[in-house]
Order: structure tokens, then sequence, then C-alpha cells
């Protein structure tokens, strides 16, 4: 694949190694020729091959797939570019607008497009189970928690409003951050939202249904970002044996 990287943190950086490793030859005998051609973040750095959006609006078509991972103000340019040079466009850019979800889905009537929150196989696996589950413990007690490290800037993280949603699709839910104080009794059309910072803790997001004198919990941990770069990259390499669409994580694992 060519691709170009949108985001050029830590994230970025990892995907990229992961990208290069892969060149070479395979245990089956087939190889792999992976090139970074672009980097994109919010300020240029030349000596590293950074350019920022005002670079990127004279940036021709030169590459099979954007894997993003940035910020929300680089989404519109990166829109803009994706459907001016009809290039595939893999996001994990979270905290975005509706507007801008909204723009990338309508990206899809071009090109294949695929945003998530997170692309770690074991949370989409979550996620699918939590809507499956959600229905059948209607009337159960809900509490979400999620813990990352001390430098996460975001709460409560992207991938635990994705699981909300998993669990109330339609919205009917109160979301309750936490509780302090005589905040009253729990209602049953409310979620319990609670973000734990901390450490250099990669991530875990718990979701616990408590009925009447059981509990049922599911737990996911993370050990490395390794696993949501290798996700990412598995998921571009099906996105771009897609027609123009937008799909989910579902979509590419268990459609």
């Amino acid at each position: 694949m060519k691709v170009i990287i949108a985001g050029y943190g830590r994230m970025g950086q990892l995907i990229e190694q992961t990208l290069l490793a892969e060149n070479g030859a395979g245990a089956d005998g087939s190889t792999a020729a992976n090139e970074v051609v672009c980097r994109i973040d919010l300020a240029a750095d030349e000596a590293r091959g950074i350019i920022d959006a005002a670079g990127l609006a004279g940036l021709d078509k030169n590459a099979d797939l954007i894997i993003d991972f940035s910020n929300p103000t680089l989404t519109d340019d990166l829109l803009a570019y994706a459907g001016r040079t009809e290039t595939p466009l893999l996001s994990g850019t979270t905290n975005l607008t509706t507007a801008q979800l909204d723009q990338i889905q309508a990206l899809g009537e071009k090109v294949p497009v695929i945003w998530a929150s997170n692309y770690s196989f074991g949370i989409n696996l979550f996620r699918h189970i939590l809507g499956e589950i959600a229905p059948v413990l209607e009337g159960w007690d809900v509490e979400v928690t999620e813990t990352h490290h001390n430098k996460k800037v975001d709460a409560p993280s992207g991938t635990a409003k994705t699981l909300i949603q998993a669990i109330d699709p339609k919205g009917e839910c109160e979301l309750v951050y936490g509780r302090e104080g005589n905040c009253g009794a729990r209602t049953k059309k409310e979620i319990g939202v609670h973000a734990i910072r901390g450490g250099t803790m990669v991530g875990e997001h718990k979701v616990d249904f408590f009925g009447t004198d059981e509990v049922f919990e599911i737990t996911h941990k993370m050990g490395s970002r390794q696993i949501l770069v290798d996700g990412a990259i598995g998921a571009a390499k099906r996105l771009l044996t897609k027609e123009p669409g937008f799909y989910t994580m579902d979509d590419l694992l268990f459609g």
C-alpha cells in the first residue's frame, strides 16, 4: 500500500513502523511493498517530511489510502483532499462533531471509507456482543468504566462512547458522569459513566450489568497500542478490496 499518514504522534509513528516492517519476503514467498508517501500533522516539519493542512491543499493524489489518527481540526481539510483526489480513508480520530461524522459518511459515496473509535479486534467484538445482550438484559442497571494513562486529554474515551451507543442505540438513557453528594436513587433509564486516569495504563473498558442478586461483567484490557495499529492496518487492507461506501468494523469483521 502507498499510504498517507495523518497525525504523526505515537499512533502515526507506530503505524509507519509496522507498515515498513512488513516489507520484504514472507514465509510463503510473498512480498509486501508498503510505502508512506506523506505525513500530515498540525504543524509542518520539513526535516521529518511532515506537511500541514496548507501543504495538503496543494497535494495531488499519490496514495492508495489515508490512515488518519489525527485531530478534529485537520478533519475538514483531510475530507476535502480525499474527496478531491478520490482517495479512500480510514479514520480513527475521535471527538469529531456530528457534522464531521456526517461528512465522513458522505465521502463514502465516492470512495471506500471507514471510521471507528477503536480498531482493536477485541473491542469490536466487545461492542458486537453488547448489541446482542443489552436487549436481553433490559431493565438491569448499567455502568461503564474506562481507565487510561494520565496523559489522555478527553473523557470519556471515544471507545466508551461507542460501547454506550451499542448498549443504547436509540439514545433513550440519561448518561450520568460520576456521582457526588445527595444525588438520589439510581433510575432505570440511566447509564453511569466513569473515567479513571493514572500512570501508563494503555486502556481498559468495563461494562457492568447489575440485576437482582447477580452481576454480569465484560472487561477488555489493552496491553499496548500495537493491537490498535495491527487492527487498523488489517482493516485498511480489507477496505481497499471494497466498493465505494461507508463501512463499519462490523461490516469488515462480521459482514
